[in-house]
Formats: structure tokens, C-alpha cells, sequence
């Protein structure tokens, strides 16, 4: 038997365990990739058509024309508003706070805007019903007093228009209802 050398040794031992190595990374990146490609195939169909909804809803130039139509009125009267603008689902899109609008105003803008939204009525109407349903006010988010307007499309409510800061809520509402005209404009 041929004695072999301390390097031939070396050498195929640096090969053997190279090999290994090999095929262990080899074996290890296959296995890694088996379920991307098994979500992949999984993923394909799209929903059907009676799966789904389109729904309306305002641009942010609309929703800044209105918010801005609502602020141009007050100034008119020297009124002190914050107007604020939601979609239908009561995220807000627009906020305007006029120039010496009290804090409050803008989280009550806000819920007034969310209120008449929800409810496709302006705020004035839904103070009525509290009294025969005293525990609507309860409900988070929302705010019974007058200064809401619902934006509709096609008698669907798209989004709220909310005025606070004025001295009644009827001259919110009207600030308001101005901005919800100006969007048909």
C-alpha cells in the first residue's frame, strides 16, 4: 500500500468537506424555498365581481373646497369656526381652523362631521331624536348638537361636513350646509 503525503491528506480532506458543504447548502436552499413557491400557486384567483363594491367617495380638492366654502361664510359673519371634513367611514380628510376659533372647535367639528355622516342627517334633526332615544349620545365619536351636514351621492352618505365654534349650533349648521352646496357648484 502507497503511503500518501501529509499535503495529498490535506488536500482531499479540504475537497471531501468542501463537497459536504456543498450539498448541505444546496439541500438547505432548496428546502428554503419550497414554501415561496408553494404560497405562490396558492395566491392566484381573483375575487369575482359579485364579491365586490365600488363606493363614492370626495377627492381632497373637493373636500378642501367645501371645508373652504364653510370657512368663507362664518368670515362673512365674523364668526370664529373650525370646519372639518370626513368620509363615510369618519376618517377625517380636511381641517380648517379659522383665525380665533376656540380649542374645542376642532374635535367638536370632528365628531359633528362623523355624526351626520353616520347617521346621513344633519346633526340639528338627530338633537331631536335624542329625546325619545336618550342613549344615542353614547355612542363614541359622536356629537349631538347642531353643525353637521351628510354629504350624499346618489341618496348614499359619502361624507360629513362639521362647523364648531360659531354661538349656536344653527349658525354651524348653516356654515355647514355652505359647504356641502359648494360642492354641487
Amino acid at each position: 500500500m502507497k503511503k500518501t503525503t501529509l499535503r495529498a491528506r490535506v488536500l482531499t480532506g479540504a475537497v471531501a468537506a468542501a463537497a459536504l458543504g456543498a450539498g448541505t447548502f444546496g439541500a438547505l436552499s432548496a428546502n428554503a424555498s419550497a414554501p415561496a413557491a408553494e404560497t405562490r400557486s396558492t395566491v392566484t384567483s381573483d375575487a369575482s365581481a359579485r364579491d365586490l363594491q365600488q363606493s363614492t367617495h370626495l377627492t381632497i380638492e373637493a373636500a378642501t373646497k367645501a371645508a373652504q366654502a364653510a370657512l368663507d361664510a362664518a368670515e362673512k359673519e365674523n364668526q370664529r369656526i373650525t370646519v372639518a371634513v370626513v368620509d363615510r367611514n369618519g376618517n377625517t380628510l380636511v381641517t380648517l381652523r379659522g383665525d380665533g376659533a376656540g380649542p374645542q372647535s376642532y374635535e367638536s367639528a370632528e365628531r359633528k362631521a362623523f355624526t351626520a355622516v353616520s347617521w346621513n342627517a344633519p346633526t340639528s334633526e338627530l338633537v331631536k331624536r335624542l329625546q325619545s332615544t336618550p342613549n344615542l349620545k353614547d355612542i363614541p365619536g359622536t356629537l349631538f348638537l347642531g353643525g353637521g351636514a351628510p354629504v350624499t351621492a346618489k341618496g348614499a352618505p359619502i361624507a360629513g361636513i362639521g362647523v364648531a365654534g360659531a354661538p349656536s349650533g344653527d349658525l354651524d349648521e348653516k356654515f355647514a350646509r355652505a359647504g356641502v352646496a359648494a360642492l354641487g357648484r
